[in-house]
């Protein structure tokens, strides 16, 4: 058994996930600015999908992950839920 969680795709894909709807919104800020729109567009419905398409891994990661070794399976959550957040912060800092 791995002692180190953070190889496992379940524990990994939620990551990159957040931190490529982060890099989506900052691109997306970069390049049109915080104005409002009058109608999402694409980035708005990607970073969606991206965001929500990582609760089922989450779960997954945590329902396999947590009986084994339950601390650095914490550790693994808590670093996902700060991904998590720091793809959020954007959208409502700037009421996106």
């Amino acid at each position: 058994m791995s002692t180190h969680l953070f190889t496992r795709p379940s524990a990994v894909a939620p990551i990159l996930m957040s931190l490529a709807a982060l890099a989506m919104v900052l691109g997306h800020i970069a390049l049109f600015g915080t104005v409002r729109q009058a109608d999402e567009g694409a980035a708005a419905h990607l970073f969606q999908l991206l965001m929500v398409g990582q609760i089922p891994i989450v779960a997954y990661f945590a329902i396999h992950g947590l009986p084994r070794m339950p601390r650095l399976a914490l550790a693994v959550l808590a670093t996902q839920l700060l991904a998590g957040l720091a793809a959020c912060a954007p959208v409502w800092y700037f009421h996106l």
